[in-house]
């Protein structure tokens, strides 16, 4: 994502952009580093999953805020995220733990257990490749309908012939979508 970063930051340079990977490598994963195990992980099991990922995820995002002299509730916070980093981002925004505005989640999934927190002011950009292997567009499709079921925002862009990537018109997109919320053009 570090590459992302370097290309968001030239887009928008009044911005500050952190990249943080997930915090264990599990067996089963790939060669990176991930919030939870996908090993074995079906439907049901991908909800608890998640929600056992927050403390991990919620540090990290604590230990950046302290870097940056960020305070949660005065400064403006939007999470993005790609595939389990969406995945994550997505969870914080149901879940209503950090004062986000937005979440951008590129290639991710809606899997947070339910119940969700009610009135959630922050809006949602879901941007998928319709020919991702990994995390099926429909997903995305079933998060917009979810989110917006939830009284949340959503504004989506499907990618056709996109794989589980990052496109450079959907991080443009997600630029644009950020500057919006961020109120950075005017």
């Amino acid at each position: 994502m570090e590459g992302v970063a370097q290309l968001l930051r030239q887009l928008l340079p009044d911005v500050i952009f952190s990249t943080p990977d997930g915090t264990s490598s599990f067996a089963g994963g790939n060669a990176g580093y991930q919030w939870f195990s996908v090993q074995d992980i079906t439907e049901n099991s991908r909800p608890r999953r998640i929600a056992e990922a927050r403390s991990a995820f919620d540090g990290v995002l604590r230990e950046i805020f302290r870097q940056h002299d960020f305070v949660p509730g005065e400064d403006q916070l939007i999470l993005l995220g790609f595939s389990q980093g969406a995945i994550m981002a997505l969870d914080a925004l149901v879940t209503n733990r950090l004062p986000l505005i937005a979440v951008v989640a590129f290639s991710g999934r809606l899997s947070s257990p339910e119940p969700w927190s009610g009135q959630i002011h922050a809006k949602a950009l879901l941007i998928h490749g319709t020919s991702d292997a990994v995390i099926p567009w429909r997903e995305s499709e079933n998060a917009c309908v979810r989110l917006s079921d939830a009284g949340i925002e959503v504004e989506t862009l499907f990618e056709p012939g996109i794989s589980h990537t990052l496109s450079i018109s959907g991080i443009k997109k997600a630029a644009e979508y950020i500057a919006r919320r961020f109120n950075l053009n005017g």
